[in-house]
């Protein structure tokens, strides 16, 4: 069984609570509030920014230059093409600016930066799957699920459920499943366990956008 098949087991619990949680039956049934939404875009696009950096961090400690560039076309396509589209959705649902980065935010952002920082490269690769996994499963899942009539996010869950993510998402499985491969036991449980981690941040970076948390 490959790394990836094993990692995704281990967080199947978690995923199946996030296609619970009530911001994702809101968003995909049109009653989401307007005001959690703004707030959910404008923590994503504080949060794009750092996870960007993060995967131009990953591109420079790579051990082989197609890794290298693999990582630093994804920090481009989150720095670049994903701040292009919420600039077009700041528009869309009046957002001013991005405001200021809240807890569950700053705590996935600097979690991320960190690891990428500080623990070998293949650790840091597996920190950021998560956001690309989970988020492309559960964007299929609202996309398969949600009621179209007079749904104010359905330009939203197009794009996110769509199949743009599809091959980048593969990629990143791929190329996680030969860094596992490639490294010993002791390094390959770390990267289950910060793939762990990150999922739990995408369950509380969801839950955070429900209920507003904020800084005391």
């Amino acid at each position: 069984m490959k790394w990836s098949e094993k990692a995704w087991q281990s967080i199947d619990g978690i995923y199946k609570s996030i296609l619970k949680m009530p911001f994702i039956v809101a968003l995909s049934d049109g009653s989401l509030s307007m005001n959690k939404f703004q707030f959910y875009i404008m923590q994503d696009s504080l949060y794009l920014e750092h996870f960007g950096k993060s995967l131009a961090v990953i591109g420079t400690k790579a051990h082989n230059i197609d890794d290298t560039l693999a990582y630093l076309r994804f920090a481009e396509n989150a720095l670049v093409v994903e701040n292009v589209l919420h600039e077009s959705y700041f528009k869309d649902f009046e957002i001013l600016d991005r405001g200021t980065i809240q807890p569950v935010c700053h705590h996935y952002a600097h979690f991320l930066k960190s690891t990428a920082v500080f623990e070998p490269v293949e650790v840091a690769m597996a920190a950021t799957l998560p956001c690309f996994w989970i988020y492309k499963n559960v964007g299929t899942h609202i996309y398969a699920n949600y009621q179209s009539f007079n749904n104010p996010f359905e330009k939203w869950i197009a794009t996110y459920g769509g199949e743009d993510f599809t091959e980048a998402v593969k990629n990143a499985i791929n190329l996680c499943d030969k860094a596992a491969e490639n490294t010993t036991p002791a390094i390959r449980e770390k990267m289950t366990e910060a793939f762990i981690i990150a999922s739990h941040m995408e369950y509380q970076f969801w839950d955070a956008a429900y209920t507003m948390k904020r800084w005391n």
